[in-house]
């Protein structure tokens, strides 16, 4: 029997169901978090066969010694993993130290991680990327920005997620933001990247040991996730009914590139708006960032409901078996629309419920740790056409005052765009 330990299996709170399918498929399933075990939810206690409560994921010498306990207990770890961008490091050492091969090691990291080191393995992917420079001093910066021009994006080279993110379109916003940094995290790296005028879209997959994908889907986030978070806006994605050909040839070479094996995968793509002559044409797809995880949220419940079948399970089946007979059925667009607590909607919760019934899949409260990114009520819905999910979008977001009347026209502007034919 083959020993998996889950860190933090409880948290997002619909990985459980990964721990389910392990366990379904045969496999030791061992958990290890910082939540009281009495807390945990009926169904992952039902997923484990063993919890490890730790005081905190943040302390290595606790969590060392939780893996060195169920090693003793239960004999070699074949697997460790969280499917968590923020432990990504933290695994990767973990399996380092208890010499675990079946996934990345410290040494690994630097390309997967640092945002300035993936262009690298873009490039070799032939895959186009935005300029950047490594913020030093305001001479350097502007020396930059002279180069490619306002506005320009900075963020920790190695980050999480949009968190941090800022848009500078002068030398008084970047002399702000290099204040800001020497006063609050004189020790972070940042990256500053011309900013790229696009939507982001995205490679979603599992991919088995070899190396091939076994598993294709993809979003798209007509507006930035950095929008969202510094606007304190509405969020809105989408899961694409069917992957462009020119993001799945983009996405496989990527793979190939940074040499990804026996993952769930997120590859995030710019799908340029307009042209830039350094970097091509709108439609173009450009580099934005690998992320070695599952998208985060419930994007993969979304897209069960987009494909008509249950990644949790493929992605299981890859572990335990190396491939899957899982079934994929029919497609269809999955819409995700996150409302921010406090703006006036036109149709209240309930007009939507009954409008948009058959429609729902999913529809709670976004956990807090989660809301900056993804809004604070969330409602996911499939639909057969492009033209219900952007009547749903207009719905579900339209806003009664006329400041966010504004937003809300952009919005429209913004779904506008179509998309690139799939095949």
């Amino acid at each position: 029997m083959q020993n998996f330990i889950f860190i933090s299996p409880n948290f997002p709170t619909n990985y459980w169901q990964f721990c389910r399918e392990l366990k379904n498929n045969g496999l030791n399933v061992l958990g290890i978090g910082d939540q009281p075990y009495e807390e945990l939810k009926p169904e992952l206690k039902a997923s484990l066969n063993e919890y490890y409560k730790v005081n905190s994921l943040e302390n290595y010498d606790e969590v060392y010694r939780a893996v060195a306990f169920f090693a003793f207990k239960y004999g070699r770890i074949d697997w460790l993993e969280s499917n968590n961008e923020y432990w990504l490091e933290r695994d990767a050492a973990l399996r380092t130290d208890f010499h675990i091969t079946s996934g990345f090691q410290t040494s690994d990291m630097p390309r997967i991680k640092y945002k300035s080191k993936m262009k690298e393995y873009y490039q070799k992917a032939g895959i186009a990327t935005a300029r950047y420079h490594m913020v030093d001093d305001l001479a350097g910066c502007k020396a930059f920005v002279a180069q490619v021009g306002y506005p320009v994006v900075v963020k920790p080279d190695n980050g999480v997620g949009a968190s941090d993110t800022h848009r500078l379109s002068s030398d008084k916003e970047l002399k702000e933001f290099l204040a800001y940094k020497e006063k609050e995290h004189p020790d972070v790296a940042y990256i500053m990247e011309e900013f790229v005028r696009a939507e982001v879209n995205s490679y979603d997959a599992i991919i088995d040991a070899h190396g091939n994908p076994i598993f294709e889907a993809g979003n798209v986030s007509p507006v930035s996730i950095m929008d969202i978070v510094n606007n304190d806006d509405n969020s809105i994605y989408y899961i694409i009914k069917d992957l462009p050909e020119d993001t799945r040839a983009a996405g496989r070479a990527a793979v190939k590139s940074f040499g990804v094996k026996s993952r769930f995968v997120h590859f995030e793509f710019f799908r340029m708006t307009e042209n830039q002559s350094s970097m091509g044409k709108k439609g173009q797809i450009v580099a934005l960032e690998v992320n070695m995880r599952p998208c985060g949220g419930f994007t993969p419940d979304m897209i069960d409901f987009a494909r008509s079948t249950n990644v949790y399970k493929i992605w299981a089946d890859m572990i335990a078996f190396g491939g899957t007979d899982m079934p994929v059925g029919e497609h269809y667009y999955c819409a995700f629309a996150g409302r921010r607590d406090g703006k006036s909607f036109v149709y209240s919760h309930e007009q939507l419920m009954q409008k948009y019934q058959d429609n729902m899949r999913m529809v709670d409260r976004i956990p807090e740790a989660l809301s900056g990114a993804m809004g604070n009520q969330m409602y996911v819905a499939t639909f057969s056409t492009r033209d219900e999910m952007e009547k749903f979008y207009s719905d579900v977001l339209a806003v009664t005052d006329a400041t966010n009347a504004k937003v809300q026209a952009e919005l429209t502007k913004v779904l506008a765009l179509g998309e690139p034919e799939a095949v």
